[in-house]
């Protein structure tokens, strides 16, 4: 039993990043640049695994919480703001990183840059009311 909240989906998916140098052969996220990133659940201490669309910005990879435009941030925002040690695995390989919640001034920046690499992005920022949080993963090596 994995020590994270596993779906056939989602481990599919993960097979076929790791397949594939990070990006999908096959599905919605066909030729999406992905990264796997475990954190710790804000509540439940548990290993937690997000599969997440990335933009780079320097030696960080940023990612938005999202949810599709939902109402409410994903569950791993509220883990990443509760424990922001995490390990990001891009193209097969791991490296352990910290989440940092962007300030308003630097969100919008990296919010621009998100959408302007993934447009469909702008598209969820329509569907809200809520600021979507952009999240930057500071890999250790590049501290």
């Amino acid at each position: 039993m994995p020590d994270y909240d596993s779906n056939a989906w989602e481990d599919n998916l993960i097979a076929d990043l790791r397949a594939n140098g990070g990006r999908p052969s096959s599905g919605p996220l066909k030729g999406q640049t992905l990264l796997v990133m475990m954190s710790t659940g804000a509540k439940s201490g548990l290993p937690r695994r997000s599969v997440l669309t990335y933009h780079r910005d320097g030696e960080d990879y940023v990612v938005a919480g999202s949810k599709g435009g939902a109402p409410t941030d994903p569950a791993w925002v509220s883990n990443v703001r509760a424990n922001p040690r995490v390990t990001i695995e891009i193209a097969g390989v791991e490296h352990p990183a910290t989440a940092t919640i962007a300030e308003p001034a630097e969100r919008d920046r990296l919010w621009r840059q998100h959408v302007a690499e993934l447009p469909w992005f702008g598209d969820y920022e329509r569907k809200t009311d809520r600021k979507i949080p952009m999240i930057r993963l500071r890999p250790d090596s590049a501290a």
